[in-house]
């Protein structure tokens, strides 16, 4: 029987490295980590498979190099011009913004923990309850026991 052994590698060596393979029009799948998009990705337990698109639009989940250097797995929720804002859904306020050729690649599917996929939606409704987000992520923490 062959083992699996799970090798944690550092963001900054691994992400561009996914970038180069969507460039080649490859596809990825990435294990989630952080819980800023709640309650729709869940760290450590969710995958995503990102693909690499030539339009990115609001809505998409996409992951990306922001200008302040690091990288995000957020949500589009604005842009202009050239440069995307971006938020986690499990974020009640704070967003990044980037450069649209520093987006690395677009979710295509969140995969559960049982391996079923689901295509995400354009995230409209969780953006006009972002009043209520404070609220309605408390209660589904403490629910899950989520810190």
């Amino acid at each position: 029987m062959r083992m699996r052994t799970r090798k944690d590698i550092p963001n900054e060596v691994l992400l561009p490295e996914i970038g180069h393979l969507l460039d080649e029009g490859k596809e990825v799948i990435i294990t989630a980590k952080g819980n800023s998009m709640l309650p729709f990705i869940r760290s450590d337990r969710d995958k995503v498979r990102l693909v690499k698109r030539v339009e990115v639009k609001r809505g998409d989940i996409v992951l990306a190099k922001t200008l302040t250097d690091s990288f995000v797995l957020h949500r589009v929720i604005d842009s202009e011009g050239d440069i995307l804002k971006l938020m986690g859904d499990g974020n009640i306020r704070g967003t990044e913004k980037c450069r649209r050729e520093d987006v690395l690649g677009t979710v295509a599917a969140i995969i559960g923990p049982a391996g079923g996929e689901k295509i995400p939606g354009n995230g409209r409704c969780w953006m006009m309850l972002k009043p209520f987000r404070r609220y309605i992520l408390g209660i589904y923490r403490r629910l899950l026991f989520i810190r």
